[in-house]
């Protein structure tokens, strides 16, 4: 079934990554994964790192590993601001499994309530939301 269309703009601090108009967005806000169509009512949202999934038709999903940012939906426009936006194709599996290990590494040794602890753990959640990108599709 054909939805009504709306333009998406994701922008990275390397800049625009994705421009056009899609029947639906879905990704995940620090308070649960969201789905957002044509005229969804007005939206600012923290994002946590997730597959971003951009419906541009029934069969065509552009997909990418999101990391932490914005989503601002208004006037039938959605705005995402990003850290990450890579497509699957780009993640490097290994790359990904050794900053995870990392990551954990430095969260078990990090002291209670540091800001060593606080990006540690936060590095872990967008290393483990992106190894699952990288691992394949997940279903819908």
């Amino acid at each position: 079934m054909a939805r009504n269309r709306f333009p998406v703009e994701i922008l990275t601090p390397e800049g625009e990554v994705y421009k056009g108009e899609v029947e639906m967005l879905s990704t995940k806000t620090s308070v649960g994964s969201i789905g957002i169509l044509a005229n969804h009512a007005p939206l600012l949202a923290m994002l946590d790192p997730t597959e971003l999934r951009l419906y541009e038709s029934d069969t065509e999903i552009v997909r990418f590993a999101q990391g932490e940012g914005y989503l601002q939906v208004s006037d039938n426009k959605a705005l995402m601001l990003v850290e990450d936006a890579i497509r699957p194709d780009a993640l490097d599996v290994e790359n990904l499994r050794e900053r995870l290990d990392e990551a954990a590494r430095t969260l078990e040794q990090a002291q209670d309530g540091s800001a060593e602890q606080a990006k540690a753990r936060r590095d872990k959640r967008r290393w483990e939301a992106f190894l699952k990108v990288a691992e394949g599709p997940a279903s819908s």
